[in-house]
């Protein structure tokens, strides 16, 4: 088997670090592995499985010797270095927004769309983390019962906003404990006006609110667009996003609208044999997905399934899913992996 000159850019963050642990453990065939970061960074060293990587900062020539590069250090670092390096005959694999919405970029979920692949130009963007758990789960549902409307609200874990979220929430956390005053810098949005504290709250507004759709944050709008881009089609979405004090790991309540019938033995079934897909949902048990139980995983787990109870043609369902590895490590690996095995890489 071929094997590949990686560079992860980004690979001091959150995501960077499970890229790095996803790229080794998920047996992408790597020839070597270029970690890319700051100059901050330059010289630290990341450990993996027993083996160390020293952090190189990121430059115009940092992609001579490269096949494949998997970023996620910021919108603006994909701006500048994803151009250079595609130049330089790199097949990018983002986890940024900046791409996602590019008509010549494709947005890619490989359990949902993976033939979009087959027409990238050197480029293929990763979803946003709360829409891939989302689509990953209703792909099955939707190519059998016609999905024509979705009304979903995420409770999105501190992680989503990067080590600077995890570390607000537990300073805040031992404050509040310890009857300190809570400070606030981060959440809900860095570069918004206002910040307010997560520890013991849930704050309903994630990124800034969208300047063109009244009354929606861009996280919210994000979910909407991505999910039409992949789906191909015009769903009618309704979405609420909300960050809360979980360290890691997002959950969704979704309810879908479709054009036929919804059989809750078939839509369970289809749900337990979705790719990428478990289904956790044993209520005489008290079985169903929590946060606290699937850190570290790649698989997208469902439960509380349940019909709606006046409407034939509607479902309600519970989403979790580890945001750092499917909702952006992981997802990114296994497109490459999933473009290894169409020759497209």
């Amino acid at each position: 088997m071929k094997k590949y000159r990686v560079a992860i850019v980004g690979a001091t963050g959150a995501v960077g670090r499970e890229m790095l642990r996803c790229v080794i453990q998920y047996h992408f065939p790597y020839e070597s592995i270029t970690c890319l970061a700051s100059s901050r960074s330059k010289g630290k060293i990341l450990e993996q499985d027993g083996m160390q990587f020293v952090v190189e900062e990121l430059t115009t020539e940092s992609f001579n010797d490269i096949d494949v590069a998997f970023f996620s250090a910021g919108g603006s670092i994909s701006k500048e270095f994803v151009p250079i390096a595609v130049s330089h005959g790199v097949v990018c694999i983002d986890n940024t927004s900046y791409f996602r919405m590019h008509k010549d970029v494709p947005l890619v979920v490989p359990e949902v769309n993976a033939e979009d692949l087959k027409w990238h130009h050197g480029i293929i963007a990763n979803p946003n983390c709360s829409t891939i758990q989302m689509v990953s789960a209703l792909k099955r549902l939707d190519d059998v019962f016609d999905i024509q409307r979705i009304v979903v609200s995420t409770y999105q874990a501190c992680s989503g906003a990067g080590n600077a979220g995890m570390q607000e929430l537990h300073d805040q956390s031992l404050a509040v404990l310890q009857d300190q005053p809570v400070e606030a810098h981060v959440l809900p949005a860095a570069a918004d006006a206002k910040h307010y504290p997560i520890a013991f709250n849930c704050i309903p507004q994630i990124d800034l609110f969208d300047p063109i759709n009244e009354g929606y944050t861009k996280e919210e709008m994000k979910m909407v667009n991505e999910t039409q881009k992949m789906y191909h089609k015009p769903i009618d979405i309704n979405v609420t996003c909300v960050r809360v004090p979980v360290l890691r790991g997002h959950s969704e309540s979704i309810y879908i609208e479709t054009a036929k019938p919804i059989d809750l033995a078939t839509a369970k079934d289809l749900l337990a044999h979705s790719t990428g897909v478990e289904l956790m949902d044993d209520i005489s048990h008290q079985i169903y997905p929590m946060p606290i139980l699937n850190v570290g995983s790649p698989t997208v787990y469902v439960g509380r399934v349940r019909k709606d109870l006046n409407k034939e043609n509607a479902l309600s369902l519970w989403v979790v899913a580890d945001q750092l590895m499917k909702g952006a490590a992981y997802n990114s690996i296994d497109i490459g992996l999933k473009m290894i095995e169409m020759n497209l890489l």
